[in-house]
């Protein structure tokens, strides 16, 4: 992930993920879905690569999340080892579908919008 990359899809989803300056993370914006899941998975590889304590995903430029992409995230906080990611301003739909496949999970704090 070498910065803002669009990726637009016929269907008109479109997925750009940026990395934040200074921290461990990135700002994410459009929609994650199955149409841009490649994108959205790269960005987590990264994330899980350069995870230090705490990593930040900025999600409040994201309008929709599907399962998938909910669970992406799920598996990545995971795999971590040690610290936590903390999501920031998340579509309404990521703190339900968290709770309801992985309530409690303790390798993500979401920061709700």
């Amino acid at each position: 992930m070498d910065g803002s990359v669009p990726v637009p899809s016929s269907s008109g989803a479109v997925l750009e993920v940026a990395l934040l300056s200074g921290l461990s993370g990135f700002r994410a914006t459009g929609e994650i879905g199955v149409i841009t899941r490649a994108s959205w998975d790269e960005a987590l590889q990264c994330l899980a690569r350069t995870h230090t304590d705490v990593s930040l995903v900025d999600l409040s430029g994201v309008t929709f999340i599907d399962v998938g992409g909910a669970a992406a995230l799920a598996v990545t906080a995971q795999n971590l080892g040690t610290g936590r990611i903390v999501v920031e301003r998340p579509p309404p739909e990521l703190p339900r579908i968290l709770d309801m496949f992985w309530p409690g999970l303790p390798t993500i704090e979401v920061a709700a919008r």
